[in-house]
């Protein structure tokens, strides 16, 4: 069983998150072999958080269950409060499971915090365009490691910008192994394109058309 843990905080972007917890949570496109997932949404405490589209949500577990091993993932949110300092918790639990070999996704505002605590300075990573991470984190020395993309993935870490979540949900996807190549590739070029032979393509893709 692989849990994806999403971290919520007060104005955290919804939409960002939209795409891949969607599809992990429902597994609507899995492969027939595909591992076990669940979604649980984390929080510092449990009163309610409201996101940026004023959804109210209630965290499942808190900091302290996240279970640290390789099977665990952590998807950090784009947000206008990671700033504040009770936040460090998460990103701490971050740095461990990077360490472990466990997957870490970040996204927009995300990725500042990511880059203050210096997980960025050695390794690639994106953010919302060059010389951002400098505006929020003086004391950032990851810019020989920066890939200006909307999404990149290096190993165990994934970072994207805020027009980036398609190509994040694709690479964390990937990341986990629960589609087949070809299902992936269809379902990102038919959410990307909006053609309609590529929403034929992916059905054509699925266990359930396989005779």
């Amino acid at each position: 069983m692989t849990t994806i843990y999403v971290y919520i905080l007060d104005t955290f972007a919804d939409w960002e998150l939209g795409q891949v917890t969607a599809e992990l949570n429902s597994g609507r496109f899995f492969k027939k072999d595909a591992q076990s997932v669940s979604v649980k949404t984390v929080g510092g405490s449990k009163e309610p958080i409201k996101s940026m589209g004023g959804m109210t949500i209630v965290p499942d577990c808190l900091i302290d269950d996240i279970i640290v091993g390789e099977d665990s993932v952590l998807l950090l949110p784009g947000a206008d409060t990671w700033s504040e300092p009770k936040h460090g918790a998460i990103i701490e639990k971050a740095s461990v499971l990077l360490s472990l070999g466990a997957a870490v996704g970040a996204i927009c505002g995300a990725t500042v915090a990511l880059a203050n605590a210096g997980l960025l300075d050695n390794r690639p990573h994106t953010s919302n365009g060059p010389g951002f991470l400098e505006m929020f984190v003086p004391n950032y020395k990851g810019q020989e490691f920066y890939v200006d993309q909307p999404s990149t993935a290096d190993d165990n870490l994934i970072t994207a910008s805020s027009t980036g979540s398609l190509l994040w949900a694709k690479q964390i996807i990937q990341q986990l192994d629960v589609f087949q190549p070809d299902t992936l590739e269809a379902w990102y070029d038919y959410f990307s394109t909006g053609k309609s032979e590529h929403f034929y393509a992916l059905m054509q893709t699925l266990p359930s058309q396989e005779q």
